[in-house]
């Protein structure tokens, strides 16, 4: 790797972390002056004031910026930027107006099919079967419906997190980072830059985005994150020669991917509907198990960066290296979270548990009367 493509990477990213930071105050007086706000008129926001959101379109326009001044523009690329500005047109009219469920499916399968009529498709998959003689899978008239199902899922998987802030776009930067390290290993130059630029634009939003959050991302933000994430995990990953190709996207984004799973089978249970909105996903099951929201987005980092480095030494040192990099991570979380509980069970209690017992005025003054009866 030459010292004029290192420097090409660094400037993507340093552009784009200074147009997403320079453009989010710009984003925040728009979104107040179209109405696009979060009213807090439920149990499942964590915030307890209106915060406009929008703020996706500041990451979409430094990510933008970089992708055409440093990235190389070929098919697959341009189909992946019409399909951007499609989810990010959808997102900026759903923050505005809230659209119904369908419709912005409708959209979003739109988008991905024109990210696949420009190449931008799964092909082949690497076979989990060890014992088998072929180690890929040819997945033929399948490819299609497979790499837009993928595309979709992921879109909306990173929307499904984005209900604490810094949660989204943190999970988002983390997963581009670890990205970026895996297509510099397999040697996919244009893929790194776009990743470059894309982390430079999340690093950019998300001084804004920590709690307690000055602006949300919005649906443009969450949906753009996970469409983008999703079609560039294609558009390099796909395709590299490593058997373990189709793990690496999937371990990177398993936290979104678990959680929209996870959701979808809990609603389908209840006999609701798989795009109904609750109270069920991962992150607030840490707020009520008494985390803060701080604590609950530092987890999910963990997680996610966890994750991302099995990926990479997956990558770059195989299957069973990375299995026993997990297995060795299990086993330290395990422990760390086992000596919290045992030492410190206060920090888990709720504001009831951790009241003194305080005697009612009934009991004091039955207590009194015992005690003058004993002088007396």
């Amino acid at each position: 790797m030459d010292y004029h493509f290192m420097l090409k990477l660094v400037l993507a990213l340093v552009t784009a972390g200074i147009v997403s930071f320079a453009a989010t105050p710009l984003v925040k007086m728009f979104a107040i002056r179209v109405g696009a706000m979060d009213v807090p008129k439920d149990n499942r926001r964590m915030h307890k004031v209106p915060i406009p959101r929008l703020g996706g379109l500041a990451i979409f326009i430094a990510f933008l910026l970089g992708v055409l001044v440093f990235a190389k523009i070929d098919r697959q690329l341009q189909g992946i930027l019409l399909g951007a500005i499609m989810i990010v047109i959808l997102g900026v009219l759903d923050d505005i107006l809230t659209l119904g469920a369908l419709p912005k499916l409708l959209v979003q399968i739109a988008a991905a099919a024109v990210a696949v009529y420009h190449g931008c498709v799964i092909d082949t998959l690497s076979n989990p079967n060890p014992f088998s003689a072929d180690p890929w899978i040819s997945l033929g008239g399948w490819s299609v419906p497979v790499t837009i199902l993928w595309i979709v899922a992921i879109t909306n998987a990173v929307n499904f997190i984005d209900g604490l802030d810094g949660l989204a776009c943190g999970v988002s930067a983390i997963s581009a980072a670890s990205l970026f390290v895996i297509s510099l290993l397999v040697s996919e130059g244009n893929v790194a830059v776009i990743l470059a630029v894309l982390l430079g634009a999340c690093l950019g939003f998300i001084p804004y985005n920590f709690n307690p959050a000055k602006i949300f991302m919005g649906d443009t933000g969450a949906t753009f994150l996970g469409y983008i994430l999703a079609t560039i995990s294609i558009m390099g990953l796909f395709k590299m020669y490593a058997v373990i190709s189709f793990a690496v996207p999937f371990l990177i984004l398993s936290v979104p991917i678990f959680d929209i799973c996870f959701a979808i089978l809990r609603r389908l249970a209840k006999g609701q509907n798989p795009m109904t909105a609750d109270r069920g996903h991962v992150h607030h099951r840490l707020i009520d198990m008494g985390f803060s929201q701080k604590q609950a987005v530092a987890i999910a980092y963990m997680i996610t960066a966890i994750l991302g480095l099995a990926a990479v030494v997956l990558t770059s040192s195989g299957e069973m290296k990375a299995m026993l990099f997990i297995g060795a991570v299990v086993v330290v979380v395990a422990i760390g979270v086992g000596v919290i509980y045992r030492q410190e069970p206060s920090k888990f209690q709720t504001p009831e548990e951790e009241k003194p017992d305080t005697p009612s005025p009934e009991g004091e003054q039955a207590e009194k009367e015992a005690q003058e009866e004993q002088d007396g």
